[in-house]
């Protein structure tokens, strides 16, 4: 009998999200596939792959902070990130170098294939608002009650008591360790991830970064990493208005208890936020990837910077000549641009029309 009523009080306390796989869930997942596909198999030089890796790294630091009012624009992040001074705010600065530490870290779990757990959150957490929050509040659950505000829009909705901060993300890591990519997609796993923290706000501050970072590594640590090159942050930041609507909608709705709560408008927001990203990312591979004729036979070229700037005007202008690699590639004398292109002819990518020094250039 006792066995029995600790059983059921067991059960309840379980955290089984409530949601529907509507026809739009469905349309998106369908689209993440598809451009999960081009991406992971377009034969990118390695050189393009590091591109697009240290962009989508930049993208989200710089959008996973601009969403929480950090006032640097991508250029200044990117020159923080750089090493270089920048005119800004202290704490915009520290939040930029703490999130690139963050998403590092994701990067490092993620390799592990196995999901997050309470001490990744922490550690997560910790990164995120190191040097801005008190070392006594960084990693660590709040010891208070707080209210979440829209900008001009009063109190957006009211997170947990903090006494029951512990047990709620317990019975949400719960859930985590069951969840398995291989029965319920990768992205559904990662939305319910993105929601459940933010609605938990298990800390005094930087409870968004730290439920958007978890989420990207639910999807790295499933094998969604795909190659490395999206970042939800920026969708999240473009779409602002409609982050915040949309996890007020679920929130505002009168339920008995959080298992009764339908995730359902949340989840078809967030798959749509990375269809999206994967959809530009997609096209940008495509861009970059050679002619498809040339897939085949060619693979995998190593290419040097010069010629990969080379390649991706041709790519973009059909030909190139002298006047445009002068401005293109600037204190790189006509000689060694030549040679770049030599080789680029040897290689099979380029052809070369016209012998004299008004000759131009383009791919095969």
């Amino acid at each position: 009998m006792i066995f029995a009523e600790n059983m059921r009080e067991l059960l309840s306390r379980m955290f089984t999200p409530k949601y529907t796989i509507t026809n739009k869930i469905l349309k998106y997942i369908a689209s993440i596939e598809t451009s999960r596909e081009i991406i992971e198999n377009a034969p990118l030089v390695p050189a393009w792959q590091d591109k697009l890796r240290r962009d989508a790294m930049l993208r989200s630091v710089h959008y996973g902070t601009h969403i929480e009012g950090n006032d640097l624009n991508i250029s200044e992040a990117e020159e923080v990130l750089a090493g270089r001074e920048v005119d800004g705010r202290d704490r915009d600065i520290q939040e930029v170098l703490n999130f690139r530490r963050v998403m590092e870290y994701v990067d490092k779990i993620g390799r592990k294939k196995a999901m997050p757990s309470v001490k990744d959150m922490l550690e997560i957490h910790r990164l995120t608002v190191d040097k801005i929050l008190w070392a006594s509040e960084a990693g660590h659950f709040r010891d208070k009650n707080v209210v979440v505000k829209s900008k001009g829009k009063g109190v957006s909705f009211t997170p947990p008591e903090h006494g029951v901060v512990a047990q709620e993300v317990d019975n949400f890591f719960d859930w985590l360790k069951r969840a398995d990519p291989n029965d319920l997609h990768p992205t559904i796993i990662a939305g319910v991830t993105h929601y459940e923290l933010a609605r938990i706000h298990p800390f005094i501050d930087g409870n968004g970064r730290t439920a958007r970072a978890l989420a990207t590594l639910v999807l790295f640590a499933s094998g969604y990493d795909i190659k490395k090159f999206f970042a939800l942050e920026e969708y999240y930041d473009r779409h602002l208005q409609n982050y915040y609507d949309v996890l007020k909608e679920v929130s505002d709705q009168l339920v008995s208890d959080e298992s009764h709560r339908d995730l359902t408008p949340w989840l078809e927001y967030f798959v749509e936020g990375l269809a999206s990203e994967l959809g530009k990312v997609k096209e940008k591979v495509r861009e970059l990837s050679m002619d498809v004729k040339l897939r085949g036979k060619v693979g995998q070229i190593a290419l040097s910077e010069r010629q990969m700037r080379l390649v991706e005007y041709m790519e973009k202008w059909g030909e190139v000549k002298g006047s445009a690699w002068r401005q293109l590639i600037p204190g790189v004398s006509d000689d060694t641009i030549l040679r770049d292109l030599k080789d680029l002819q040897k290689k099979g990518l380029v052809k070369k029309k016209g012998s004299t020094k008004g000759a131009v250039y383009m791919l095969k």
